[in-house]
């Protein structure tokens, strides 16, 4: 059964790649705010404008220090290079679980300006 989906995180293709992989998944993503959003949510390539799959938000972890970052980097699967060049002024790791991979992605209307989420018209997936 489908279920509606109303937010989208735009992620690159390279981050998608991981936490779709079967085995040794990235799990946390590593972003520079909070969020209180959990759930399901659609996995949007950057981009794209097309949704390439789901996951659900389970919690957030942070913020983090690097020496946290440093002891976790199997569940982001970034380095500490690739972190210190975000320059967030604090970090945090919003933990997936469940990704799932669409069989052929949905194209989206894109709203300009977009950084992060997306609204999405409630679509089903």
């Amino acid at each position: 059964m489908k279920k509606k989906i109303s937010s989208g995180l735009i992620i690159r293709e390279r981050w998608l790649n991981n936490i779709f992989r079967k085995y040794n998944k990235k799990t946390w993503e590593i972003r520079g705010s909070n969020t209180h959003k959990r759930g399901r949510i659609a996995l949007i390539q950057s981009g794209s404008r097309k949704i390439v799959g789901t996951c659900e938000i389970i919690d957030v972890i942070g913020h983090l220090s690097l020496k946290e970052l440093k002891k976790n980097m199997n569940n982001h699967q970034a380095t500490i290079q690739e972190i210190k060049d975000l320059k967030y002024r604090k970090i945090y790791a919003w933990v997936l679980k469940n990704a799932k991979k669409l069989k052929k992605p949905i194209t989206y209307k894109y709203p300009l300006n977009l950084v992060r989420w997306v609204k999405l018209s409630n679509i089903d997936l």
